[in-house]
């Protein structure tokens, strides 16, 4: 490799890192004309929010993982590469605000998500809302790799969308899944201000989503075939929650049981849910390198 090679691709680094540098500035403005209710600034900087920087540092993942959809692969070309760079940021902006929207309405419905970051600063809540963007964002990452050969822009809008719209109802399910193989009310626990629940509540949807990203990934081959390899995971990661919160239960946490460090003591005990957490991620992690 010569001088004049290691120019180009330091130049085309340079260039890709400032794409991907104004379409995080964008997501931040978005953001906050989203959530017109609240400051970012104050809330970062003058409040020392904790939740809410779980909750947008999951965000800004989300948006991370949606950009690089567009990077990685077969370079089209500076220019072209960088109008993909750009038109999927927007996409991915527009659907991970979705996502929060959603997550505030059917994932965690019981309660008002707002209320529980912005006044009571819950952290478990905003673990879990970042755990929903990041999330989306492997969804996306997911959907958007891989060539096609048809359709050009249209196309991959349309395949981006539809399976981020089956990776949320993938979500959805996971989370009644979740709440039916613990013997406690999740909602209720994570009002309740008990981040050791979001943690492993969080670690199941991101799971989950991981899973989605694997069987949607790749080439689009046709609507069939990657319906029925995406539903292949789903399948893959219900059954996965609660083996792996048996296992949790009885490798991960010997002579414990995880239910009683999570919610029967009077401080819950978070790293047993980081644990629990990992065991899904790491579960769902080992599934997509052996299939």
């Amino acid at each position: 490799m010569n001088l004049s090679d290691i120019s180009i691709i330091l130049y085309d680094a340079i260039a890709y890192i400032s794409a991907g540098f104004v379409i995080f500035f964008l997501g931040k403005v978005v953001y906050q004309l989203v959530n017109k209710s609240f400051s970012v600034k104050e809330e970062l900087v003058e409040k020392d929010n904790v939740a809410f920087a779980f909750a947008h540092t999951g965000y800004f993942i989300g948006l991370l993982l949606a950009i690089g959809s567009a990077i990685v692969g077969p370079t089209r070309g500076l220019v072209n590469d960088l109008v993909d760079i750009m038109a999927y940021g927007a996409l991915a902006i527009i659907l991970l605000n979705l996502s929060i929207w959603l997550n505030d309405k059917i994932i965690l419905r019981k309660f008002s998500v707002k209320k529980e970051i912005i006044t009571d600063r819950n952290s478990g809540t905003g673990i879990i809302e970042g755990a929903v963007s990041v999330a989306s964002g492997l969804i996306i990452f997911g959907a958007v790799t891989g060539e096609t050969d048809m359709g050009g822009w249209a196309h991959g809008f349309l395949t981006a969308v539809v399976f981020w719209a089956f990776g949320q109802l993938a979500m959805i399910i996971g989370a009644w899944v979740y709440q039916l193989i613990t013997p406690y009310d999740v909602h209720d626990h994570i009002e309740k201000d008990n981040v050791a629940v979001g943690v492993g509540f969080a670690g199941a949807l991101i799971a989950i989503a991981n899973l989605i990203r694997f069987g949607i990934a790749g080439d689009f081959e046709g609507w069939g075939p990657t319906f029925t390899e995406a539903g292949f995971e789903l399948v893959l990661g219900l059954a996965l929650l609660p083996v792996m919160r048996f296992l949790t239960d009885k490798i991960l946490l010997p002579g414990q049981r995880l239910t009683d460090e999570i919610v029967n003591q009077e401080h819950p005990n978070v790293g047993a849910a980081v644990i629990e957490a990992f065991a899904y991620v790491g579960g769902s992690v080992l599934i997509t390198w052996c299939l």
